[in-house]
């Protein structure tokens, strides 16, 4: 891939399977195909967002990245270290370099706890820090992410929801992470407060040399803080590539049609747009289809399509497409 920076993390052939069991014994009678062949790079200092419909795999992606989920099959390179090959003891220690910022910031912070227990409990795990150093450590950042540095005593029923995801990222941020994974972290917030987060997090990665893979729906965000954007679509990466690229030059048709649908606040440019519709819903990863996984949506699918998996290839510098047919793709 990009050759002129040096990758933080290399993902290859990425598998995260779910088991599906049934009958009285509670046998295996099959899998869900969450991640299912996923690679790509994350180089230092950069933003890569990905996207996809809901039930893409996404958040399996980063789940299984920090090994919260254990991986079906492939490699995870972190700094040099395959996680994948890592025991309890090792993995802890490479964990703390690796943090995530989960996605509703109700559910994600535990009630009974006070913020300064919250933001604090990385380092009682990973530091034998003394109990002055942590309660500074901890009045530092959260004034680093814009709270009141005396609202270390209170609850997180205290908070509005844009304050509970600064807590968030606060606890993320205890134990200087070089990787954070931002799983839809905007996702449940008021529109007027995502812009607040997202511009937060910019602000960080700036400021502490912080690397992210974010995660979302809204595309107009995600080119917003991106360098680079990945395509999910059951399961499987269908387009990678600089957020500009994927923007005005995607080449997948599944790429073309998210593009198509990100709202223009001109309504001069919008009426000469071409909205691409897809027919049907995404199929059942229980049950993928054979072939590409796109076949019964696409606009372009051929029978080759509905027989042979598509390579996921570099069709140009740095642009990479799982399709057979990407470049006869029809434009928006």
């Amino acid at each position: 891939m990009n050759t002129e920076k040096t990758p933080l993390v290399k993902v290859r052939h990425l598998k995260k399977y779910f088991p599906i069991t049934g009958g009285f014994f509670q046998n295996k009678i099959g899998d869900v195909k969450a991640v299912d062949d996923v690679s790509f790079d994350i180089f230092q200092g950069e933003t890569l967002g990905l996207v996809g419909e809901t039930g893409c795999g996404k958040t399996t992606v980063g789940r299984t990245m920090l090994r919260l989920y254990e991986p079906t099959g492939g490699q995870i390179i972190f700094e040099g270290t395959d996680l994948t090959t890592l025991g309890e003891g090792p993995l802890r220690q490479v964990r703390s370099q690796m943090q995530m910022i989960f996605q509703d910031p109700y559910a994600s912070l535990n009630p009974r706890m006070t913020v300064g227990s919250i933001v604090g409990a990385p380092l009682d795990v990973h530091t034998n820090m003394t109990k002055s150093e942590k309660y500074e450590r901890i009045q530092d950042l959260l004034d680093i992410v814009g709270l009141n540095p005396d609202f270390v005593n209170r609850y997180p029923h205290e908070f509005s929801g844009g304050q509970r995801q600064r807590i968030g990222i606060a606890r993320a941020l205890a134990l200087e992470p070089h990787l954070i994974v931002c799983d839809e972290p905007i996702s449940s917030l008021d529109v007027s407060i995502q812009a607040q987060i997202v511009n937060l997090l910019e602000a960080l990665q700036k400021k502490l040399g912080l690397t992210y893979l974010f995660i979302a729906h809204d595309l107009s965000m995600v080119r917003h803080i991106s360098d680079r954007m990945a395509v999910m679509y059951l399961g499987k990466i269908m387009e990678l590539a600089d957020r500009d690229e994927i923007y005005l030059n995607s080449l997948h048709p599944y790429t073309q049609a998210l593009m198509s649908a990100v709202p223009v606040p001109d309504p001069d440019l919008a009426a000469e747009r071409h909205r691409i519709i897809l027919d049907g819903d995404i199929p059942n990863p229980k049950n993928p289809p054979k072939g590409c996984n796109f076949n019964t949506r696409c606009p372009i699918a051929k029978e080759r399509c509905f027989v042979e998996e598509p390579e996921y290839r570099e069709i140009k510098p740095n642009h990479w497409v799982a399709c057979h047919y990407a470049a006869e793709a029809p434009k928006k």
